[in-house]
């Protein structure tokens, strides 16, 4: 058996070796082509992502005769984008990355980043956010981020090279030399900028919140990093523009701010709920645009591990 899952690990970090160079190098229209028939491959089979997928959409379309369906394929043709445009990512001259950028509410960024304070960013899995960061370093404002390690070892060591390449801080979820928390702290004590993908976390130390009228669970690390700091905090969410098969569009909502009242864990709740009502806005207007495809909401775990969840 281990052999036979050493083999499957060489051979799917050889296929992502091969798209890097192979998606960067081959003209744009074709690729374009191509990942859109994967997706719809992927689509028409209906694996248990798909599935996962149209059970989350179902959520945040509740309007009667919603095509749950169809929506489905374009999100999984919205994901696969995504992944073709993180293969090419590194060859698009920073021109491109920025001029094809329409950000609202950008000035909210550069005051907060001008404040001195630090910048907490939140986001959901939506959009392409590996560009809103090759956006963000290509205007002025490095970053640092944390990546959950994944496995084979060699394909997180890539993604982690390939986001250092676009001007990215990377740190390990786990197995670093020093916990990632205390170096966001740091860094956000220097006056620096942090990114964090904020929508999904089933751990014991996530915060329950309303989402679509239903409980799910987020990190509260966004919200513990700004409380603790004073850094401001900022829910922004990417779509792409409708009908079109180039250029990105994102949203800086409005700083997050903690209540007047309540003790630590309440004001971490609080402001874990206000980046939870910041997302579904922007997913109810763009939700083919958000990859969720795993479980969220806490109703979707088995019941053992729901129970466990709700003990925690």
């Amino acid at each position: 058996m281990s052999g036979a899952r050493d083999l499957g690990r060489w051979v799917m970090v050889r296929l992502f070796a091969i798209a890097w160079a192979g998606v960067r190098a081959a003209p744009l229209p074709v690729v374009r082509v191509v990942f859109a028939a994967i997706a719809d491959v992927v689509w028409w089979r209906r694996p248990t992502s798909v599935r996962r997928l149209e059970v989350n959409l179902a959520r945040v379309v509740r309007t009667p005769g919603a095509d749950v369906r169809a929506l489905s394929r374009r999100a999984m043709r919205s994901y696969f984008r995504y992944w073709m445009e993180v293969f090419r990512l590194p060859a698009i001259p920073p021109e491109r990355i920025v001029g094809d950028m329409r950000v609202e509410g950008e000035d909210l960024l550069r005051r907060a980043v001008a404040s001195g304070r630090g910048v907490v960013i939140a986001l959901p899995h939506m959009g392409n956010w590996d560009h809103g960061g090759a956006w963000l370093v290509a205007t002025g404002v490095p970053f640092t981020t944390v990546a959950e390690r994944l496995q084979p070892e060699e394909m997180f060591d890539r993604f982690v090279a390939f986001r250092e390449s676009l001007g990215m801080e990377v740190l390990p979820l786990t197995g670093g030399e020093r916990s990632p928390f205390r170096v966001l702290q740091q860094r956000l004590r220097a006056g620096g900028c942090v990114c964090l993908v904020a929508d999904r976390d089933l751990s014991a130390s996530g915060i329950d919140v309303d989402f679509f009228g239903e409980t799910a669970r987020m990190p509260a690390g966004p919200a513990a990093l700004a409380l603790t700091t004073g850094a401001v905090l900022l829910p922004v969410t990417m779509w792409y523009p409708d009908g079109r098969r180039s250029g990105w569009r994102a949203r800086i909502h409005p700083e997050v701010t903690p209540p007047a009242d309540g003790d630590r864990t309440a004001k971490i709740a609080a402001m874990t709920q206000a980046l939870a009502d910041a997302f579904a806005e922007a997913i109810a207007e763009h939700p083919a645009d958000w990859h969720m495809l795993q479980r969220l909401w806490l109703a979707d775990l088995d019941p053992a591990r729901a129970a466990a969840a709700r003990a925690a």
